[in-house]
């Protein structure tokens, strides 16, 4: 390698400086020649006892090491704060941020030369490709992998999805507590995360798709041996990557991007993507929009048949040969000359690959929906647009008017969403405000409201339901999500009262609320901001400078790429 590395600014010098870096880090057991400018690669761990996604972190990670040292690269791992969505409150969203923080100033303050970034559950995935874009330092991603098919009384069911489902029935009374109880152990039975496509397997589709992650890597299994193997070939990868000097900002192009998209569309992928991918093209100084999500991604058909938009789940996704068999399939509508981390193009990764069940990936003439994606509506409701994704939705709502049953805070929702005399049938509208960026604060999954009881005890399993709220991409249901601006900023969505009428029209791309300008105007003049729910601290601070989610929900001072510049010595 003729260019003199990164790291060698801390373990090159034969100075007093050079002998305090390499000094300390031989106390690990290092030998000289350790710092003779082979490529540090740090290792960003994500690992957490309370990340369950990420607990078998600590195993997969020796294969990566192994994988730097078989090609000559030096491996040290680093921990960084860890977004794990199943016990993190008030929501894991709220520190998606801070960790992307944590993951930039750990990588431009050390001597590193490239970086593998070890991601599962939802939010690892989007803070760690945040951080290091902000340092665009070659950077490679393995994902943690799903579970393995949850297995209930002989049939198939999936985390998350069949949790809202079953919990649904608990409430109809069809469902008994004891099953309920019994579904716990058997929707969970391996490492790894959701096996559904919910967002942690989306977000690693994702990345697969922007050409940041191996072929294969969002769907093998988290106790597959393909798993330990894929992230071997990562850490032999990463060292390669550093000679050529493959770096992130030419990767994630606007074309990488637009290839995200619709395969997100392909796969039925989560609606969190959206702010993932918007605050990911932020930090790198790439050109999207909330807009670009309709346009790249409206003509393309869902042909992955996986919960919740179909029945399979990621178990049988990795059988059938994997994302690159997604990409095959709609291969006419991807940039296929984008470059990817092999060090080859989209054309060249998916060259070859075949369907081994055409049932889990379908042709394109079965899709599950023909126009799947992610649309995005306006209108007076939304005029900074919000979105919904048809393939979970359910066709005879995606055109409806109906009245509004307001929720003004998720509380006042819990209190208020069983009562007998809450009047309200399956023609209205249900409205959630307050739990955007700025409200809940971090816009937490709860759009994806509860519907009453009593119309669950009627059959009733879906309704339209409108917040600038996020909802987990194992749910389903005709959920309007994200509007913006959202209600604690005194967005329109802070003005909608029990009994106005509503229109969603997902076809036209509307969602109107009719109720005239004269009385919005009254309206909001009578609205009061509400007061957060934490002063100062990194709450205080994110309700202070959180962009909206059409834009990505990052942090305003937090946008664009600052470089990998290596910082002043530190004695």
């Amino acid at each position: 390698m003729s260019r003199k590395l990164r790291s060698q600014n801390w373990f090159g010098g034969m100075d007093k400086d050079g002998f305090i870096h390499r000094s300390w880090m031989k106390n690990n057991g290092l030998p000289d020649d350790a710092f003779d400018g082979r490529p540090v690669i740090g290792i960003c761990n994500t690992f957490s006892e309370l990340t369950p996604c990420n607990a078998h972190f600590r195993g997969l990670v020796e294969h990566i090491k192994a994988g730097v040292l078989e090609a000559g690269g030096l491996p040290l791992e680093f921990p960084v704060f860890s977004c794990g969505e199943s016990n993190l409150r008030p929501t894991a969203m709220l520190f998606r941020n801070l960790a992307s923080m944590d993951v930039e100033e750990a990588i431009r303050g050390n001597p590193m030369d490239g970086v593998v970034l070890m991601a599962g559950c939802d939010k690892t995935t989007p803070s760690l490709v945040m951080g290091a874009a902000s340092c665009d330092l070659p950077s490679i991603i393995i994902s943690g992998g799903p579970m393995l098919n949850g297995r209930l009384k002989g049939r198939t069911i999936g985390s998350g999805t069949d949790v809202w489902k079953f919990s649904e029935d608990v409430r109809a009374g069809v469902m008994s507590q004891k099953d309920f109880q019994a579904a716990e152990s058997a929707m969970s039975r391996s490492p790894g995360h959701c096996m559904t496509m919910g967002t942690a397997s989306t977000m690693a589709s994702m990345v697969e798709a922007l050409g940041l992650a191996l072929p294969g890597n969002a769907a093998y299994p988290a106790v597959d041996a393909h798993r330990a193997r894929l992230a071997r070939l990562t850490g032999r990868r990463i060292v390669e990557m550093v000679a050529e000097d493959l770096r992130l900002s030419q990767i994630l192009t606007r074309e990488a991007f637009a290839n995200a998209i619709r395969i997100n569309g392909a796969i039925g992928g989560s609606t969190n993507a959206v702010v993932h991918l918007l605050a990911i093209a932020g930090r790198i100084g790439t050109e999207l929009t909330l807009d670009d999500w309709d346009n790249f991604g409206r003509d393309v058909p869902t042909i992955l048949n996986l919960m919740p938009s179909g029945a399979y789940l990621m178990e049988d996704f990795c059988y059938a040969g994997g994302l690159p068999v997604v990409m095959k399939e709609i291969a006419d509508l991807l940039h296929l000359d984008a470059l990817t981390v092999t060090g080859q193009s989209v054309g060249a990764n998916i060259e070859g690959v075949e369907n081994y069940n055409d049932d889990v990936i379908l042709p394109r003439d079965k899709a599950l929906t023909a126009s799947g994606g992610i649309a995005v509506l306006r209108g007076n409701l939304a005029p900074g647009g919000a979105i919904i994704k048809p393939s979970a939705a359910t066709p005879a709502l995606m055109q409806h008017r109906g009245r509004a049953v307001v929720f003004e805070t998720i509380d006042h929702y819990k209190a208020r969403i069983d009562d007998p005399a809450l009047e309200i049938d399956e023609t209205s509208i249900m409205v959630l405000k307050n739990c955007g960026p700025k409200g809940y604060p971090g816009m937490a999954e709860v759009g994806n409201m509860a519907l009453p009881q009593k119309l669950l005890k009627k059959g009733v399993r879906d309704m339209v339901r409108i917040s600038d709220a996020r909802m987990s991409g194992t749910a389903f249901g005709t959920v309007v999500l994200h509007t913006a601006p959202e209600a604690a900023v005194g967005g329109t969505l802070a003005l909608v009262e029990d009994g106005d009428w509503i229109e969603l029209d997902v076809a036209g791309r509307g969602l109107h609320l009719d109720v005239d300008e004269a009385e919005l105007a009254r309206r909001r003049t009578a609205w009061a901001a509400p007061v957060p729910a934490m002063a100062g601290g990194y709450q205080g601070l994110y309700v202070e400078r959180v962009m909206q989610a059409d834009t990505g929900a990052d942090l305003d001072f937090l946008v664009g790429s600052r470089g990998h510049a290596v910082p002043r010595e530190s004695h």
